[in-house]
């Protein structure tokens, strides 16, 4: 049985501009096609609009209120809610809350900096 704790994987930033923990992944754990991580936006934070032309990526939000971008689409999302972006879809989210913004990020196949395509910003810059 292969288990990683959250506490022992170090946090870093991602081409997007996110924090994460990647928890589960090819290059630290058993698993050889998807990657689990968790990632932290401080209040006012946004991704970087990207896409993943080869990765299906779900989204689920554990802690705070966010404003979430899946190309023209936007929606207000919060603690419990989870979305599905399709490969080669641009996605952005913004932490329009108070507190810190966390959600799990699981990707199949598994995140790799090669698969994301940096895009222009589907949020623009106006703060909510």
């Amino acid at each position: 049985m292969d288990v990683v704790n959250r506490n022992t994987v170090k946090a870093f930033a991602t081409k997007d501009s996110s924090i994460i923990r990647e928890i589960l992944a090819p290059q630290n754990s058993d698993t050889e096609r998807q990657s689990l991580a968790e990632a932290t936006l401080q209040p006012g934070a946004q991704t970087e609009a990207h896409s993943h032309p080869n990765t299906e990526e779900l989204y689920y939000l554990l802690q705070g209120e966010a404003l979430m971008a899946v190309e023209q689409e936007q929606r207000r999302v919060g603690a419990g809610d989870a979305i599905v972006i399709p490969p080669g879809r641009r996605h952005q989210i913004r932490n329009t809350g108070t507190t810190d913004l966390v959600f799990l990020c699981c990707c199949v196949p598994a995140y790799t900096d090669a698969d994301t395509r940096m895009c222009e910003s589907l949020l623009g810059n106006d703060v909510d």
